[in-house]
């Protein structure tokens, strides 16, 4: 006899203890519908077909069979049992071997706060000796001297009033219109102007209202043809000014300005307000042609 072998299942039953609470009317039941199903008529290409049934009534056999079916019962009670305890005891062996595997991983494992803390010396030491580069560096070679100031910056500084050591101011034109129509670009001062004779900057300085722009010739007799002559585009004039007062006392019906800064007449109150007048004239000039 197979001591392996569990005859409940073999007739399609529950095993164990829900097993060993069937009646023998139930096992009879199961034997038959499972004796239908395995017949070697129905299975006649089966070549196992006639063993599978001769299992079938050997475990019918024992289960309805009282004493059979007890001694049965204990041998499967005690083999579940050894099985139950089989895997409890794989399942602490396979803990405990996870338990040991950890704790190797842990001791064996890199200190990561070590780890970081000789990253961050590496890195303060990489910038350390950077700076130390740097310094010494400068120290061979010395500070090194700015850049020469190009046209456009000085022209620039001009505007805002600065010295301007290198640029003639009685090469400069003052140029203002209101912001209305078309507006001018340096392209388009700068064409305007060249018929005059060649410019060689243009800088513009706008506001929400009004535009202005110094352009800077390269002569004073340019400056001269240019002023009171130029009136631009009649949708939105020109007014055209020298920048210098030496340049505005060639033509007598110039006013002379009284401020005694220069560029006063460019920015002040008093020259501000010709300014206004001029272009009101000139803007009905402009509407009067249209």
């Amino acid at each position: 006899m197979d001591v392996d072998i569990d005859h409940y299942l073999v007739l399609g039953l529950p095993t164990g203890e829900e097993g060993a609470k069937l009646s023998e009317k139930e096992i009879s039941k199961a034997y038959r519908a499972k004796a239908l199903e395995l017949h070697p008529d129905k299975r006649q290409d089966d070549p196992d077909a006639h063993a599978n049934f001769q299992r079938l009534k050997s475990s019918y056999e024992i289960l309805k069979d009282e004493k059979e079916r007890n001694a049965f019962d204990d041998r499967l009670r005690a083999r579940l049992e050894q099985q139950r305890r089989q895997t409890q005891q794989d399942s602490r062996k396979r803990k405990l071997v996870s338990d040991l595997e950890e704790r190797e991983r842990a001791v064996f494992a890199p200190d990561t706060s070590a780890v970081a803390r000789k990253e961050d010396e590496r890195i303060n030491k990489k910038f350390r000796d950077e700076i130390a580069a740097i310094r010494a560096m400068h120290a061979n070679k010395g500070t090194a001297a700015p850049p020469p100031r190009t046209t456009s910056e000085t022209s620039r500084k001009e505007s805002m009033g600065g010295s301007g050591n290198g640029l003639d101011k009685e090469k400069v034109l003052k140029v203002t219109w209101e912001k209305v129509g078309s507006d001018y670009s340096p392209d388009t001062l700068k064409e305007l102007f060249s018929m005059f004779g060649n410019v060689e900057d243009v800088v513009i300085r706008s506001t929400k209202k009004r535009g202005s722009a110094l352009v800077v010739m390269e002569s004073r007799d340019a400056v001269v043809a240019a002023t009171g002559t130029t009136c631009g585009d009649l949708s939105n004039p020109l007014l055209v000014v020298p920048l210098h007062p030496t340049v505005a006392a060639d033509f007598p019906s110039f006013p002379k300005p009284v401020e005694k800064d220069p560029l006063d007449k460019i920015v002040g109150k008093g020259y501000q307000d010709y300014e206004d007048s001029v272009m009101k004239k000139l803007q009905k000039v402009a509407h009067k042609n249209k």
